[in-house]
């Protein structure tokens, strides 16, 4: 299946979502939970959500392939957050309002400063010249991985040694529907897609992939697993599918609508556990091919 959509902002839920106060399923740090309604939201309608095309949801870290420094690169998923100070006054809006919205941001006071090279997401919206806040009080934005950060080592680790390539994980042949192929793809081939970082030490390895003492990581394609039988856009027959279908255990779905919108719905959206047991993607059939030498193969120790 070929590339869809590319991830360049916080992707809304298909269905609308409310407030509940208990703690988050998610995120352990968090006091409350986002869960959705029975409601299709109406970004979803508008794209056409019953249209779309239904990809199964990576659970790893988001990355992006662009120029830098006149060359293709891999980039890493940063978004710029605001400083405590801000945190504190948003949070204290968000719990009086049980919502995000209608919060005023100074935006060249109230956020951490970044790299010097981190750059905003494409469909950040700018205001006077300056990129404005998602409605979490996010803006999402990446810097590029570089070999002496080791807070982006995993990223480095599917880069070959000269950067111009990278291990993506993607369909294998058309004979054998569940086969899966890893291959050494050239960066240029992946310009302006992003891809999801998925392996041993992100997001604690839901794929199983690797060891301690052999990680593995690998980058997978947005869009490039699509989901055979789909359920219909619908509250009870999505959960069922999550819970009881033959697919179904996966971390959620993104539909990649005809107009580029993107929607999606995450388990915990639906009150379901992720992981819960073996996913999916982890255990179907994987083909390793199309190193130029044998010498190009390394494994981490």
């Amino acid at each position: 299946m070929r590339s869809l959509g590319s991830v360049q902002h916080k992707i809304p839920c298909v269905f609308l979502t409310e407030v509940k106060e208990e703690p988050s399923r998610k995120r352990d740090c968090q006091q409350f939970q986002v869960i959705a309604t029975e409601t299709l939201n109406p970004v979803a309608l508008e794209a056409d959500i019953h249209g779309a095309v239904a990809t199964e949801k990576i659970d790893g870290t988001c990355c992006y392939v662009t120029l830098y420094n006149g060359r293709p690169h891999l980039w890493a998923r940063l978004d710029r957050r605001p400083n405590k100070q801000a945190e504190k006054r948003f949070k204290k809006h968000q719990h009086q309002h049980r919502s995000c919205r209608g919060f005023s941001w100074d935006v060249e006071e109230d956020f951490k400063i970044v790299p010097e090279a981190w750059i905003p997401a494409l469909r950040v919206q700018h205001l006077n010249g300056h990129p404005v806040p998602d409605e979490h009080g996010h803006i999402p934005g990446w810097v590029p991985v570089q070999k002496d950060n080791k807070q982006y080592c995993w990223h480095g680790s599917v880069l070959d040694p000269e950067g111009g390539a990278v291990l993506v994980l993607r369909p294998g042949g058309d004979e054998d529907e569940e086969e899966l192929e890893v291959s050494a793809v050239p960066l240029a081939d992946q310009m302006e897609r992003t891809l999801e970082l998925i392996g041993t030490n992100v997001n604690g390895n839901p794929y199983g992939l690797g060891s301690k003492k052999q990680p593995l990581h690998l980058l997978v394609s947005h869009g490039s697993f699509g989901v055979r039988n789909p359920p219909p856009v619908d509250f009870h027959q999505i959960s069922s599918w999550l819970r009881e279908g033959p697919g179904g255990r996966v971390e959620g779905l993104v539909w990649h609508c005809s107009d580029g919108t993107l929607i999606k719905v995450h388990r915990h959206h639906l009150g379901l556990r992720w992981p819960d047991g073996g996913a999916s993607l982890g255990e179907r059939p994987v083909v390793v091919r199309r190193f130029s030498r044998l010498q190009d193969i390394h494994f981490d120790s």
